[in-house]
């Protein structure tokens, strides 16, 4: 197990430790019509993803809140959530509580897990690659203590994500205050997953179009007709975005 980045002044860390953050937090992403339609499709696709749930264990490493701790432990999982902001877990230990739900939360960091090799039957690690400092740590992490499973997404580089993401990274160079997030090409993914001794089993494309573009518009049902339509074209095979990958172990 390796050390965690030394550098704690990381937007990861340092805008994630702010109480107002967490507390907002889930209204922001998935508050309003394109919201709820982001929070189901993620939801639909994890526990595709991870299933069968019943009897497994499962990690979820940078839970934050714990939505995908709690859909998952609802379902029957036993599951802890890993984060490495305080403020973020006491938010999601209130959610599970109000919602009479069994998720273990702890503080850590997903580049050093205080965990064993192989101790958990599915890691699981969403929205975390895009800002973690070291993310190629981060994955062989999450190999490392995986049994069998890893659930982890990116934004793809093929997609107009990669142009929102330049954007921030070039604000953020210039000393704004914003979330700099990486994009990632699938072919890079999927050799950092071998490097760890994972394949890519099944791979699901969310949006064609950025996430805040359907947001500015505020219609669930104009947002599933575009990209119903573009899906149609291949776009979204082509350059769809984020990109959630069910990993599985080498020869298991």
């Amino acid at each position: 197990m390796t050390e965690p980045p030394s550098d704690r002044s990381h937007y990861s860390y340092e805008m994630y430790a702010d109480p107002a953050m967490a507390a907002s937090f889930d209204a922001a992403r998935f508050g309003g019509p394109i919201g709820a339609l982001i929070a189901e499709s993620q939801e639909r696709v994890l526990l595709d993803f991870a299933a069968p749930l019943a009897g497994r264990t499962f990690l979820d490493v940078g839970t934050g809140t714990g939505r995908a701790a709690i859909v998952l432990a609802r379902r029957g999982a036993t599951v802890t959530g890993v984060d490495a902001s305080a403020e973020m877990l006491a938010v999601g230990r209130e959610r599970a509580a109000h919602q009479g739900v069994a998720v273990t939360f702890a503080e850590g960091d997903a580049h050093a897990l205080a965990a064993p090799d192989r101790s958990f039957d599915v890691c699981v690690s969403l929205r975390v690659l895009m800002h973690t400092p070291g993310w190629r740590q981060c994955v062989a992490e999450l190999c490392r203590v995986a049994r069998r499973h890893v659930i982890l997404d990116y934004p793809s580089a093929a997609s107009l994500a990669a142009l929102q993401a330049g954007w921030r990274r070039t604000a953020a160079a210039l000393g704004r205050r914003t979330e700099a997030y990486r994009v990632f090409r699938h072919g890079t993914i999927e050799a950092v997953l071998a490097e760890n001794g994972f394949r890519i089993a099944r791979v699901h494309r969310q949006f064609v179009l950025p996430i805040g573009f359907h947001k500015a518009i505020g219609s669930r049902a104009a947002t599933e007709r575009v990209e119903a339509a573009l899906s149609r074209t291949g776009l979204l095979r082509l350059a769809g975005s984020p990109v959630t990958v069910l990993a599985e172990r080498c020869g298991s």
